[in-house]
Order: structure tokens, then sequence, then C-alpha cells
């Protein structure tokens, strides 16, 4: 099957969006299908040489410079996707070559899906301090670009229900984004790399690890973690480990230092994506307070190591989370000192089996079979109503050439 994946944003951008399209292209390929990825223009790309990365002249965005806007070049990519054959298209964003996808999709009349990745309800703040756009504008805009698809990938209930929300009543289907295990299910880690690593971070053998792994933007709620410290740590000895930058660390910081509590929070800035799955190990728990998710990698990334979770919840997460061996939820920013506190005390090893069960879900071999399987169903779904166009086109021919008879006569 050759496929075409549309999106505004994809690596070298860092975003759980641009690894979930890596992931599922690089399945797909194993599977012994052809994906190509139209997407925008990036000045730390280094996929020049890959024939099968089309990327289009685009500029960063104003209020958001992390991510990128399509200038020019959407005719250059229309002809080359025509050449490609493609069988289907898949967009992955709402915008600019995401609308080019649905315009292609329509031109070559195959089918198109797409995933829902983001909830930009919680997204408005970056665009002029969100008093341009409102919540109502991104449930109709929505809802336009989303008109007569062949099919939406929900990679939650969560997202499900908004999409119902907005009156979207294209055919849905909840498909949660796969990892790749081999990334996390790291058995050459060693205890010992586990202390060296602790020692550097200065977190003592005797404090309970919690870590923070994400962009650092406000929609995170990373300074509810940071607030509830105070009385954490009036009970229990912890180091709370941030990991990843981005445009809320200076207040995230000035956080750390009014509420006095410098010694037990540690910024690492961005790590180096093999030693990821290092902090995952050396951590007790991942802790998130962020309700912007859609699902979070992190989360299965987490659970992949062997780490539990102590995480705002939501339906995504009550779902992972099916047994208490993988982490705790709170609801309320007042209950996350007292879910860490109840979870350092009670909190125990993940049985293997147990584990294995959960990787087999969340792998992304079952995720990409999975998207397969979505596409055939839509590729069936799509062939038989072209087929009913076309009999309803020869019928009504037929019809007027009957009547055009008769009234002769």
């Amino acid at each position: 099957m050759n496929i075409g994946f549309f999106t505004d944003t994809y690596y070298p951008q860092v975003s759980g969006v641009a690894a979930s399209i890596q992931t599922l292209k690089i399945e797909l390929e194993k599977l012994d299908h052809k994906v190509y990825i139209f997407t925008t223009t990036d000045p730390k790309a280094s996929d020049e040489e890959d024939p099968t990365i089309i990327r289009m002249p685009s500029v960063p965005f104003v209020s958001f410079s992390e991510r990128r806007l399509v200038i020019r070049g959407m005719i250059d990519a229309y002809l080359i996707a025509s050449k490609l054959e493609l069988d289907i298209i898949h967009t992955h964003t709402e915008f600019g070559v995401g609308i080019l996808g649905k315009i292609i999709a329509g031109r070559l009349k195959v089918p198109i899906i797409h995933t829902f990745h983001t909830m930009y309800e919680d997204y408005l703040h970056y665009i002029a301090g969100g008093k341009v756009v409102k919540p109502s504008m991104v449930k109709y805009y929505s809802r336009a670009f989303m008109h007569k698809l062949n099919g939406i990938i929900c990679p939650s209930d969560t997202v499900r229900q908004t999409l119902q929300r907005y009156g979207i009543m294209s055919e849905k289907r909840i498909i949660p984004t796969g990892i790749n295990l081999s990334r996390f299910v790291r058995p050459e880690i060693t205890e010992g790399d586990l202390v060296k690593l602790k020692e550097e971070l200065g977190v003592s053998s005797n404090q309970v690890m919690l870590l923070s792994l994400s962009r650092i933007s406000y929609e995170k709620n990373i300074h509810l973690v940071v607030k509830a410290m105070p009385d954490i740590l009036a009970k229990l000895d912890v180091k709370l480990v941030i990991v990843g930058d981005g445009p809320y660390l200076g207040k995230l910081k000035e956080l750390v230092t009014a509420l006095g509590i410098e010694e037990h929070v540690v910024f690492t800035g961005m790590i180096n994506g093999s030693s990821v799955a290092y902090y995952y190990r050396a951590a007790d728990f991942l802790v998130s307070a962020s309700t912007s998710e859609t699902q979070g990698l992190t989360y299965t990334e987490s659970i992949a190591t062997g780490t539990p979770i102590i995480a705002w919840g939501n339906p995504y997460l009550e779902g992972l989370l099916d047994n208490p061996f993988f982490g705790r939820l709170f609801y309320g920013a007042d209950e996350i000192a007292e879910t860490v506190l109840l979870s350092a005390r009670t909190q125990q090893k993940i049985p293997q089996e147990l584990l294995n069960q959960k990787l087999s879900e969340i792998s992304s071999e079952n995720f990409a079979k999975t998207v397969y399987e979505y596409y055939l169903d839509v590729l069936i779904s799509f062939s038989r109503a072209q087929e009913r166009k076309e009999l309803k086109a020869i019928s009504k021919k037929i019809t007027g050439k009957i009547y055009s008879i008769v009234k002769r006569d």
C-alpha cells in the first residue's frame, strides 16, 4: 500500500505528534508498505536525500516558533503525490499541510483519514495571549476541517468525546499510539548505571525520585507539582527531577526559588534521546499534572521501563493504569501531595507477567497493525461508496435516455 502522511510538524521538531508519526512510518514500512511524508522544511533537518520525505518551504509560526507554516511549494507537492499513486492519505495536523492533504485526496479520488493529536483549547494562550482565538472557534474550525473525512483516529476516548462534543459526525476509531519498546526495555542498563545517574543528579539513596519529563510549557502544569512539593517534603524526603526545556522554564525556576526548595528540585534541560530510558529507570515515579494530553507518550514509555506513574486522571489513563501496580491517579491539584505520599508508602514492583501483557498492548508493532486494519476498512467502505455513486450515475444516465426515447415516441 502507498500511504501519504501530511503534517505541519515532523522531526527534527520535538513533539509527541512527530514521535507518533515517525513510529507509525517505521512500523508500516516493516509491514512492506511505502509511507511518504509531506511536511515543512526545518533548518535542523538532515533528510534531504530521503525520497520518502517531501518538504515544502516554511517559516516559524509567530507565536509558537518551534512549529512552522508552509509558505509555498504546494503545487509541486501535489504533482509529486500524483506520481506516487497513493492508496490513502493520512493527515496529522489541521492547518496548511493538513489542508493540502484534503485537497490532494479529493483531486486523486482516494480516501482520507485524520488523527486528531492535539487538544487545541489548551494551547490558545500561545496566540496573542488567548485574546484572539477562543475555544468556540476551535470547535467550528475542527468541525470544518473534519467534515466528510472517511475516518478519524482518536488516540484516546477523551479525544473521541471531544470530537463528539464538537458535533463531528465522521466515523471514529480509538487507536492509542504505540511506542518502540526497544528504546525503553533495556536489559543492558545496570543498577550501577542508575546509581551513577542518581549521584550526578544529587539524588541520595534514601530519597524518593520523582521524574517530570516533557516540554516545559504552562499547559503541562509542572508548576502544580512544584507547588505541592513543600507539603510532600514535610513528610517525605523527595527529589523532583525536571527533564526538558520550553517557554515556561524561567518562571518554573523562579517558583522553585520562591518556595525555597532549590535543594529538592533538579533541572536537567534537554537530554539525549538514548538517555531517556536511564532517567525513567532511575526514577521511583513519573509524575505529571498535565490535563492537555490526548494520551501522553511519556506514560507508556515510563511503564515500558517498569516505572509506575502518578498523574492527573483522565479516561485514557484510567484505561492504561488498569491495575494499581502501574500507578495512581489524582483529580485535582490539592490531591497531588497526598497521592505522592500514598504511592511512596504502598507502591510495589510491577509483576513481570503483568508488565509483559501491557508491553504487548502498547507496542509500536501492535499500533501499526491496528492502523493498517483501519486503513483496509476505510478503503473497503470508500470503494463501495464509489461503486454506489457510479451505479447511481449510470442509472440516472439510462433513465434519462429512456425518458428521451419515450418523449420522442
